[in-house]
């Protein structure tokens, strides 16, 4: 039994949720109990989708891309099918700096081409964000990477933001934001939705 968690159990938070207790560096990677000589990562706790994507962008612009991805999973887990694919590259850009933040060029490679596939079937501009700046973002980092075929300094671009944006909705015929805000949803909406949708045993 750990004596840092002496019920043996895990840290849960007011909801019930579980919670790492073990503090993270701003890159995410875990660090000893009691650690306090680096920047560590934070817990964020959004109470809408809405805000989860707001928290999102300004983590990203301050380069805590780790973070920054935690809370847009908030929001990809919110998404129609139809913006499923979407949210998703957008937090694998996120990642991809992740992995340039520790040093690890073959997962920033690996993430920037993943994104950049995930995002080619939206328009230029998607849900108040310019795709197509990410898409050049995400194959400029990969050629540079893979001309230098080593950590490079790579310039992480700033989240590219468009006309107000960006923003939600769960409604994929929307042209705007919603006019209520979305909860945070306990698991992602495509996961309990299939779930609607199997069809039930029939007794032999």
């Amino acid at each position: 039994m750990s004596q840092d968690q002496p019920d043996g159990g895990r840290d849960r938070r007011d909801d019930g949720r579980p919670e790492q207790a073990r503090p993270r560096d701003r890159t995410g990677r875990p660090l000893p109990y009691g650690t306090s000589e680096v920047p560590l990562a934070e817990d964020h706790v959004p109470t809408s989708v809405e805000e989860a994507l707001l928290l999102g962008v300004a983590l990203w612009n301050d380069e805590r891309l780790f973070e920054a991805h935690e809370c847009l999973e908030h929001v990809w887990h919110a998404a129609p099918d139809a913006d499923r694919d979407f949210w998703q590259g957008v937090i694998q850009v996120a990642v991809a700096g992740v992995h340039l933040q520790r040093g690890n060029t073959a997962g920033a490679v690996s993430l920037f081409t993943r994104a950049a596939e995930r995002l080619a079937g939206y328009p230029d501009v998607h849900r108040g964000v310019d795709v197509d700046q990410l898409r050049v973002a995400c194959a400029g980092a990969v050629a540079a990477l893979e001309d230098a075929g080593t950590v490079i300094e790579v310039g992480f671009p700033t989240f590219p933001s468009m006309d107000g944006g960006p923003w939600f909705t769960p409604d994929p015929a929307a042209l705007e934001p919603p006019a209520v805000r979305t909860p945070i949803p306990d698991e992602p909406v495509w996961l309990t939705a299939g779930r609607a949708r199997a069809p039930r045993r029939r007794d032999a």
